[in-house]
């Protein structure tokens, strides 16, 4: 009984993203003309991520009360999962790609996720040690690029 009451508030925070009225923080992500917009609430982002209390601290509201995030570097595919994390704390690595779950991993150090990124790079160590080992220059240079990933430093 617990476990779908949790599923269901999990499921609820998460439909939080599909809401039109009451939102106060849009994140525009992606490359022009390829953007999508995700219209998220500063207490979630607040209080889940470091860097999203970091950026919101520093940016001003706009006339209807907005704050607006430009990520115009992270993909948007990776984006919807993280925010869905963010918002839900439930993620599935599940049929996705190797170089997309590192490339999740590292946007999720790179948005200050310590736990799903720790998740990531274990689930990355213990079932993709194959495709690590293949492509052995670009994880270890981007393992050394945060703190966070000190099992694939090692």
């Amino acid at each position: 009984m617990t476990t779908k009451i949790i599923e269901k508030l999990l499921n609820d925070y998460i439909e939080l993203l599909n809401d039109e009225e009451d939102f106060n923080i849009i994140i525009n992500v992606g490359k022009i003309p390829a953007v999508k917009t995700f219209k998220t609430h500063s207490v979630i982002l607040r209080n889940r991520s470091l860097y999203f209390r970091n950026e919101l601290a520093n940016i001003n509201k706009d006339e209807n009360n907005i704050k607006t995030i430009n990520l115009n570097h992270v993909p948007i595919q990776q984006f919807d999962i993280i925010i869905k994390y963010i918002y839900g704390g439930v993620i599935l690595l599940d049929n996705l790609d190797v170089s997309f779950i590192f490339e999740l991993m590292l946007i999720a150090c790179e948005f200050l996720l310590d736990e799903l990124a720790k998740y990531i790079e274990a689930h990355l160590i213990e079932t993709k040690a194959h495709w690590l080992r293949l492509h052995f220059a670009h994880v270890y240079q981007e393992s050394f690029e945060s703190n966070i990933l000190q099992e694939l430093q090692k």
